[in-house]
């Protein structure tokens, strides 16, 4: 079951600090079919990979096996680090209008087992794409995450720094 962004340490510090950027802990998926497609999910918004922030009392690689599984329904199995985003031109604002700088890891999801859900209660689709053929509907694929895409073929066993 997931917990509201409300309630999440995330939504628990805004409540205290407002819009004021925050660097918040999050990671980034990237998990394959047998035949080499990416998953993708789509929220409310747009599609996109997997993810989302760490919580309290939660290992970066517990954040990643939770929001996987909260946003697929998938067990993640083994995991390999490929990237590191953290460079401050990644920064933003998020739909809630809160300004944030990026801290994101990059695990490549080298086993995972389960049945794909279409639909979660965090997302309305999710479906596996080949990199050729990049779901799209009204609004594109975000620019960090073509970007976290290139680094799965950049990777040569040392983690990237972005």
């Amino acid at each position: 079951m997931t917990i509201s962004w409300h309630d999440s340490y995330e939504g628990q510090l805004r409540k205290i600090v407002g819009h004021r950027k925050l660097i918040c802990p999050s990671i980034r998926a990237i998990i394959r079919n047998e035949t080499g497609q990416v998953l993708f999910v789509k929220d409310h918004r747009r599609w996109s990979l997997p993810a989302g922030s760490q919580e309290l009392d939660e290992s970066i690689e517990d954040t990643l096996r939770r929001e996987v599984r909260e946003e697929t329904g998938l067990e993640v199995l083994s995991q390999t680090l490929i990237a590191v985003f953290s460079n401050p031109c990644y920064s933003g604002v998020t739909a809630y209008g809160d300004e944030y700088q990026t801290l994101s890891f990059v695990f490549r999801v080298d086993q995972w087992c389960g049945v794909l859900l279409r639909k979660t209660e965090e997302t309305i689709d999710a479906g596996f794409f080949d990199l050729d053929n990049l779901p799209h509907d009204d609004v594109t694929l975000p620019e960090h995450h073509r970007e976290t895409l290139a680094c799965l073929d950049q990777y040569a066993g040392t983690v990237l720094f972005r």
